[in-house]
């Protein structure tokens, strides 16, 4: 039997990747989805204009967006990974997975990662 001293509780948020070719946008919601945590993009943290698409702002934002779930107590993740979609490409940038590596080098557990492409006769959900 395990005793509780290797038991660790997590406290899960669910985190919304909205990945486009110019921009990445960070949102972190409660297990519910309903309330928003933090939310950021990297054309925020980006000194110039050129940059918001670079994965070094895409790492800087998800470091302040970290710093907000340590606060609260969040240190486990379901991850929502969305792409532009409809008649837009269907392709996922780089700053979508430089979100995902930061976060594990950061120590946040990973519970599911969805990746969600909106079309208008298709809606593709994989775990």
């Amino acid at each position: 039997m395990v005793s509780n001293k290797y038991m660790k509780k997590y406290l899960f948020g669910i985190l919304h990747i909205l990945s486009t070719k110019n921009d990445t946008i960070i949102n972190i919601t409660d297990i519910t989805g309903s309330e928003t945590i933090s939310r950021i993009s990297s054309g925020v943290v980006a000194t110039n204009g050129k940059d918001k698409k670079s994965n070094y702002c895409a790492m800087l934002a998800t470091q302040k967006v970290s710093n907000v779930c340590k606060v609260l107590g969040i240190n486990a993740l379901h991850i929502k990974i969305r792409a532009r979609g409809g008649n837009a490409s269907h392709l996922i940038s780089t700053g979508a997975h430089t979100v995902v590596t930061t976060l594990v080098r950061l120590g946040y557990k990973i519970g599911r990662i969805g990746f969600y492409f909106i079309n208008r006769r298709h809606y593709s959900n994989s775990y």
